[in-house]
């Protein structure tokens, strides 16, 4: 298999994140990325590299103030007076924390750094640091990279991003993501063929990319994922949600128990397939997390290495052009024998 990688990855390396108030180390680290890398090398997988697409296909999805918000962002945090280690801003060795958020029922933009770093980031799990703009661009041109590998004749392409992407909207950032590098792909894969499907097996709903297609009918979403009452990103990933307007019935939310292993794992990835494969789409996308994997620190479900076996042999079944593209995953030492495992029984179903 053809996979995309950016190495500017490496330059978004936030030491802390927020959780509960308190500063706590970041489990969204480069080595992660690295571990990933190593295996599809040592497997015989072919890199590709990641070409810049410029800035068109990211402001068809993100929202244009957004982007230079995430471009100058940190530039101007260290420009601004009264910033220190003590200040009420969480500033943590000079990383971007907001201390205020925007409510939704009064979101009126402000002009100052202090004001948008609450308005464009939605949470403690997002900071920002200097190469956190450079690595976002990177990890949604290796997106776009994979897109194009499919659109050329690849029957399928593996985009091996970080920062992940799935919980950044259109114009705010969360849950360590910026660019939702899955929104991108599928936004540029519909733009050439048509209609476009997105089965997102993180653990976690894929919140943002479900909001930018909630009022599409060329894309569809489904997402199988911890019940969100429990865990990020709370607020969405319901399901209730079915999509508004032209996207109502083009949206399948299938949220599993605190603690569900295998069984329900793959029969909620399989209740999601029959969908995809009843919406017909042209090409699929896959939002690919490992955090369901069971100790994965980020989330509340039990997966075994087996278990992704299986995941990976249901979405394979599927015969169209397949971007998958790579979102979270904490239990390093288990990242590979998971990745493996997937792509064993992914490619196993596409012969």
């Amino acid at each position: 298999m053809e996979f995309t990688y950016a190495a500017s990855h490496a330059l978004h390396a936030p030491e802390k994140i927020l959780i509960r108030g308190n500063p706590v180390p970041n489990m969204e680290v480069p080595a992660r990325l690295e571990t990933l890398l190593l295996n599809l090398h040592n497997t015989g997988h072919k890199l590709v590299e990641t070409s810049d697409f410029g800035r068109a296909w990211l402001s068809a999805v993100h929202d244009v103030d957004y982007l230079t918000f995430l471009e100058t962002a940190h530039q101007r945090w260290q420009k601004f007076q009264g910033i220190n280690a003590d200040a009420n801003m969480h500033a943590v060795e000079n990383l971007i924390h907001p201390h205020v958020f925007a409510h939704h029922s009064t979101r009126t933009k402000p002009s100052s750094i202090q004001g948008q770093v609450g308005y464009y980031l939605s949470g403690g799990s997002c900071p920002m640091d200097s190469g956190t703009w450079e690595a976002a661009v990177g990890s949604a041109n290796s997106a776009l990279t994979a897109s194009e590998l499919v659109l050329k004749g690849a029957r399928h392409a593996y985009a091996l991003c970080r920062p992940p992407g799935h919980h950044a909207y259109a114009d705010f950032a969360g849950g360590f993501c910026y660019l939702n590098n899955a929104a991108i792909a599928a936004n540029y894969l519909a733009s050439n063929l048509g209609r476009v499907a997105i089965i997102d097996i993180d653990a976690h709903h894929g919140n943002g990319t479900q909001s930018i297609f909630y009022h599409r009918n060329d894309v569809y979403f489904t997402s199988v994922h911890t019940d969100p009452n429990h865990i990020f990103p709370f607020y969405a990933g319901y399901a209730h949600e079915r999509g508004e307007g032209a996207g109502l019935g083009y949206n399948l939310n299938l949220p599993l128990p605190l603690g569900a292993s295998d069984d329900l794992f793959s029969a909620a990835i399989e209740e999601g397939m029959a969908s995809v494969l009843n919406y017909g789409p042209a090409a699929l996308v896959v939002s690919l997390g490992f955090d369901a994997f069971k100790g994965d620190p980020s989330a509340g479900l039990s997966v075994s290495t087996p278990g992704f076996h299986s995941a990976g042999h249901l979405i394979g079944q599927y015969k169209g052009p397949v971007v998958l593209i790579q979102e979270g995953g904490y239990v390093i030492d288990h990242l590979a024998e998971n990745m493996s495992a997937f792509l064993d029984g992914f490619l196993a179903a596409r012969t």
